[in-house]
């Protein structure tokens, strides 16, 4: 199962960019993220070809596709977050989709999870704001809201 806040820090720090149409409903294209990938929707990787999205398939993707396997890369990844609570399991699912498995799982972030270490967590996922070579403003606010979900 998907934290709802999950959904909404997505939503919220992701966004639905080059929106090429607005009528009848919202409609993007792919672009370029800060970080250099080609990306459409609420923050889905994707060929710099691929076809338009509507606001409506976007958001049906993240929820149904995109964060349930983030979920599932969290758990796998740290167990002790299906009894840590939903907004924990939420931060941390935001955290990995944002950066990836890859990323989190050779993360001193995940040795701290990993003894339920809050506080420290806490001090390494505010670390994470570094995105193309620059620190960027959006990541140190996505950073600040998972890290309250950590301590909540």
């Amino acid at each position: 199962m998907v934290p709802a806040a999950s959904v909404e820090l997505a939503k919220h720090f992701e966004g639905f960019h080059r929106v090429v149409r607005v009528q009848p409903v919202p409609t993007a294209v792919p672009y370029v993220c800060p970080a250099g990938y080609w990306t459409i929707g609420y923050g889905e990787l994707c060929q710099r070809d691929h076809p338009e999205i509507t606001e409506p398939d976007a958001v049906l993707r993240l929820e149904t596709v995109l964060l349930p396997a983030y979920v599932n890369h969290a758990v796998r990844l740290s167990p002790v977050l299906l009894m840590a609570g939903e907004p924990r399991l939420a931060a941390i699912t935001d955290f990995v989709f944002n950066l990836g498995p890859t990323q989190y799982a050779a993360s001193t972030l995940r040795k701290r999870i990993a003894v339920q270490d809050w506080d420290g967590a806490v001090e390494q996922i505010i670390r994470w704001v570094w995105g193309g070579g620059r620190k960027l403003p959006g990541l140190i606010r996505r950073r600040q809201a998972e890290a309250e979900l950590l301590v909540a």
